[in-house]
């Protein structure tokens, strides 16, 4: 999240601006970290409400500000079809593997008990199925013989910051391009 905010605000990320920042857990350490860049901050928590509920409450906040892109940023929970719906092709995610490899929950893991020796990090927008949106890009990285969960982690985070600054920014050109147009006269 904190990659985005400096992109956007250092221009790399042209014609854009971070609205808001929202989590389920008021102690969030991404509130704070997003109060100090000087971005808006809510706490939607999901306490004895569904699903549905839950998002129904986060996709009325984020119409209300007029959000065009949906970035997920350590967001544990699969969202609802409702969701998704409400914001097609515009709601994107950050995954540990080279998808379609190893989705869902430690992905790290599941590359270390396979022995793979490249993994890396996909970023991509979000469907109804986990971890299986269409793909933006993708950075690879080496599964080191040494390496333990935490330092291939830290090594893919290395590289989630990149991407997904890369991948927003593709996002962005692609929606201020502009587009050719065709008349015929047939």
């Amino acid at each position: 999240m904190v990659a985005l905010v400096d992109a956007v605000k250092s221009g790399e990320i042209p014609g854009s601006e971070v609205v808001v920042v929202i989590s389920d857990k008021p102690q969030a350490a991404g509130l704070e970290k997003a109060r100090s860049h000087g971005v808006e901050t809510l706490v939607i928590e999901r306490r004895g409400r569904s699903r549905e509920e839950h998002d129904d409450e986060i996709i009325s906040a984020l119409k209300k500000r007029d959000v065009e892109l949906v970035c997920l940023a350590g967001y544990m929970r699969l969202l609802s079809c409702d969701f998704v719906k409400a914001f097609p092709d515009r709601i994107v995610n950050i995954h540990p593997s080279l998808l379609p490899s190893f989705p869902g929950l430690d992905a790290q893991s599941q590359a270390l008990r396979h022995g793979v020796k490249i993994t890396g990090c996909t970023v991509h927008f979000v469907n109804e199925d986990l971890d299986a949106g269409r793909i933006i890009l993708q950075r690879p990285v080496e599964v080191r013989n040494e390496d333990t969960e935490e330092t291939l982690s830290a090594r893919i985070l290395e590289q989630e910051h990149k991407a997904y600054v890369e991948a927003v920014k593709l996002i962005a050109f692609e929606t201020t391009r502009p587009t050719a147009s065709v008349n015929s006269e047939r």
